[in-house]
């Protein structure tokens, strides 16, 4: 058996609640057919927004949300998004999917939408194709006040007289890759242009374009760049490190092996070494004061065609208990390092990869990895506290908070088979006898839902004596409360 102590007086900092964010990019299903079914639609929607999904995603109380990409904001013309003739474009994905480009939610409709659940809004900026005005323009219109400028009359005039709340802005998106496939050294060129110009005209955070994965390479270049051109750009231009990785896939995303599973798990852990890493070098750079980490993009990429579209929505896939564990390891590493981390955004919401919804038509299901963010979400803004097992063999994945007299525990088995005991113990405070436990655990580790059966995977809760051992059955996870 395992002994957790939990160590209240070593405090690890401040979960940010921003960490546990999500993302909505045009591309495939996410839109069109997922969060969007339009105001004309037989479906229960709110102002063209699928009701249910709406409410669901209300539920687990999301901080914030990301749009409109992704690669699709590198070619995003901001003004085909607002008034009532909006023009149909080739999407940044139609070469590799079959949709063109609507333009139906533009900038009104996603605000709307990040009020109706609750969220703040991120917006993903062009830096590949446009000016840097044409981005100060889109600011001007969301952000000026009402009635000052042409651009604010013209939000008026399209039906929001008040700024919008927008306070966060990405500044490029994957500028290593599809985002003009640029060096760090010339993209922190870019970032300092457009930055400059951003800055100058509303108070708000903004996030540079920062590595893929393993890219130290691009960490350093920027860093090395941005530090020797300005002694006050530390300060004044960068709010946030905006870093991908995808964890990838390992065999097929339901027929998965052991082995696989196994290969998923490691390759998943590896998040934590990215996040160092960087960190290590960011602080070498003396910026760690100023520029947190952003993960914006995080998840499995699995192959294409095993979600409900089987194919027809591009990225789409299943989701698993292997996912849902994935998910609770990864934010369990988040949480570890909440005092490197600003925000995290899960890729991507619905219909694509690491879903947490599966919709279309008159459908609408959860998946294993929305149960994990329901069941993590008490460590939102909760002071995080260091957690330690006497035998660290790597089976298990936890982390701790402590917010309003409360603890919330949560623990991963990360293997395939078998069920783990834990006995929880206090270092600097007593554990109760009593406690709340909520688990989500399948006995086929391949279990999912579908729309034919939409709860086969769902958390259940009991009243635990915490004076005895927890269980943490195998590929299952758990959140202890007390």
């Amino acid at each position: 058996m395992n002994t957790l102590y939990l160590v209240y007086p070593k405090k690890l900092g401040t979960i940010a609640p921003e960490i546990y964010g999500h993302f909505s990019e045009h591309i495939g299903g996410v839109f069109y057919d997922g969060l969007w079914v339009g105001k004309d639609s037989d479906i229960p929607n709110i102002n063209g927004f699928r009701k249910e999904l709406v409410e669901k995603l209300k539920a687990i109380e999301p901080p914030v949300l990301r749009w409109p990409g992704g690669c699709f904001a590198e070619i995003y013309d901001w003004r085909d998004g607002i008034g009532e003739d909006r023009p149909t474009r080739t999407n940044w994905w139609t070469p590799y999917d079959h949709r063109y480009e609507s333009n139906e939610v533009g900038t009104h409709e996603f605000a709307e939408l990040c009020e109706l659940i609750g969220a703040k809004a991120y917006f993903a900026a062009n830096l590949t194709s446009v000016t840097p005005l044409h981005i100060r323009n889109w600011m001007d219109y969301c952000l000026s006040p009402r009635g000052t400028t042409t651009l604010a009359k013209e939000r008026e005039k399209n039906g929001h007289p008040e700024p919008f709340d927008i306070p966060y802005w990405g500044v490029g998106n994957e500028n290593w890759g599809g985002g003009g496939n640029m060096t760090p050294e010339y993209y922190a060129n870019e970032y300092r242009r457009f930055a400059t110009i951003m800055r100058n005209l509303s108070p708000m955070q903004m996030f540079a374009c920062g590595s893929d994965a393993f890219d130290y390479s691009w960490t350093d270049g920027f860093c090395r760049n941005l530090t020797m051109a300005s002694k006050n750009v530390m300060g004044r231009l960068v709010d946030g490190f905006s870093m991908h990785y995808y964890c990838g896939a390992a065999g097929d995303p339901v027929a998965f092996t052991e082995a696989e599973w196994d290969q998923m798990m490691l390759q998943a852990g590896k998040m934590e070494d990215i996040i160092e890493r960087n960190w290590h070098i960011i602080s070498g750079y003396g910026l760690d004061k100023n520029m947190k980490l952003v993960i914006d993009e995080w998840g499995c990429w699995h192959p294409d065609g095993s979600g409900p579209s089987k194919g027809y929505n591009l990225f789409e896939q299943q989701s698993t208990m292997r996912d849902a564990v994935v998910s609770a390891l990864t934010l369990n590493i988040f949480n570890r390092h909440c005092d490197k981390i600003k925000m995290a955004n899960v890729a991507q919401l619905v219909n694509n990869l690491h879903a947490l919804f599966l919709a279309s038509g008159e459908h609408c299901i959860t998946t294993p990895t929305y149960h994990i963010f329901d069941m993590y979400k008490g460590h939102k803004g909760a002071e995080a506290i260091d957690a330690v097992f006497t035998a660290d063999d790597g089976k298990l994945s936890v982390s701790a908070s402590e917010k309003d007299g409360k603890t919330l525990v949560t623990i991963a088995n990360l293997t395939y088979g078998e069920d783990i005991e834990v006995m929880l113990s206090g270092v600097g405070s007593c554990i109760p006898e009593k406690g709340i436990i909520r688990v989500l655990a399948a006995e086929d580790p391949h279990a999912h839902n579908t729309f034919d059966a939409p709860e086969a995977v769902k958390p259940f809760t009991v009243e635990a004596d915490l004076t005895k051992p927890v269980k943490v059955p195998a590929a299952g996870v758990v959140a202890v409360e007390f």
